[in-house]
């Protein structure tokens, strides 16, 4: 754990922290550079609550109907000791499955609790990465910390004694019609199984095993072609993986973004939360409206300012330095002189700016 906890705890004033799942873990990554939200993630600030109470609400969420899809299709996968997953495994993919042991850690000997849970998916994994027993594991619970905390995390399903390695197997009620599914859903997909995979392999270490026991490729299974017939892909997550563990570096090093805070900041609803969100910096794109629950209170307070984030990471990437549309237009017009850190993107502005005109002025030519 991370010394900085007590200062973490201070931050959400009397609240509990909220906990992580793979979804808000792997949201983590899609802005590694907004300090705003690395604060408030480490220390478990409730995004939602906080961007309700500024008035700035997140239409997160599934559909009662998608969730209602999703289990359905999952239960159909998992029915009898999971035996339409292992024909998808054997004859789809070709994989070696011979006999399938299964384990189902949803519920202990009656009991919910994260911690029994927990300790028995850990002592089931062990067995089986010392001496090969066990192939199907449902429902088990994984822990990985995040800004100082352990988040529970439970993945669909780990096989086991797939060539010798553990896989991660991922449900999913997105159709895959003639071989392809919709990128974005894929991409998220990939990115919450790269979460279950990294916290798969920290407990293979900490079991004194190779975090290399656990495969980066898992296995993506959806409806195919809109009917109820499941299929399965798989999907190397090394990409993510190696986001992820950037950002989870990134938020265990939280302490130098504190000091330079004030000592009373805290995220408390009340009169002086808006004041003190402003207070850390944050890094908005406009593809923060897709995963961060502040993302329309960010929107408004950077087209307050006129960042150049609003037009999205690309183009605030290839801007470098200038943090504004006004300073952007001043060195393209020529009306502000750049500082020697600026004078590349200051020259490459004017020429842009100079293309731009010849192409107004040839249009108007030929409208003419």
């Amino acid at each position: 754990m991370i010394e900085t906890a007590p200062d973490l705890d201070r931050l959400r004033g009397g609240a509990p922290p909220r906990n992580h799942d793979a979804r808000t873990i792997a949201a983590l990554t899609a802005n590694p550079g907004c300090a705003r939200r690395g604060v408030m993630d480490a220390a478990g600030v409730d995004k939602d609550a906080v961007a309700r109470h500024l008035g700035f609400p997140s239409p997160f969420g599934q559909s009662q109907f998608a969730i209602t899809r999703g289990n359905a299709f999952e239960a159909q996968v998992k029915a009898d000791g999971c035996a339409e997953l292992l024909t998808l495994l054997r004859d789809r993919l070709g994989l070696t499955v011979a006999e399938a042991a299964y384990d189902d850690l949803e519920v202990v000997a009656g009991n919910e609790g994260r911690e029994l849970r927990h300790t028995r998916t850990r002592r089931l994994l062990a067995r089986a990465l010392e001496t090969g027993e066990g192939t199907l594991f449902d429902h088990p619970l994984l822990r990985l910390e995040i800004g100082g905390r352990l988040a529970y995390l439970e993945p669909d399903v780990i096989a086991f004694q797939i060539e010798g390695r553990l896989h991660v197997i991922e449900v999913k009620s997105f159709a895959v019609v003639d071989g392809q599914a919709e990128p974005e859903q894929v991409a998220a997909a990939a990115r919450q199984s790269a979460v279950y995979v990294l916290a798969l392999r920290r407990l293979a270490a900490e079991l004194g095993h190779d975090p290399g026991r656990v495969s980066h490729e898992v296995f993506l299974v959806c409806p195919e072609n809109f009917s109820n017939r499941p299929t399965a892909t798989p999907l190397d997550v090394r990409p993510q993986l190696a986001v992820l563990e950037r950002q989870l570096a990134r938020l265990t090093r939280v302490d130098t973004i504190l000091e330079a805070l004030p000592e009373d900041l805290c995220f408390e609803p009340g009169d002086a939360l808006a004041e003190s969100v402003r207070a850390v910096e944050a890094r908005y794109a406009p593809e923060c409206m897709a995963g961060c629950e502040m993302a329309f209170f960010c929107r408004d307070e950077a087209r307050a300012c006129g960042a150049t984030g609003t037009l999205g990471r690309s183009v605030r990437d290839d801007l470098g330095g200038v943090d504004t549309v006004g300073v952007a237009l001043a060195l393209a017009d020529g009306s502000l002189s750049p500082s020697d850190d600026l004078a590349e993107t200051a020259a490459q502005l004017r020429t842009a700016a100079r293309l731009r005109d010849e192409a107004l002025a040839h249009a108007r030519g030929g409208a003419a």
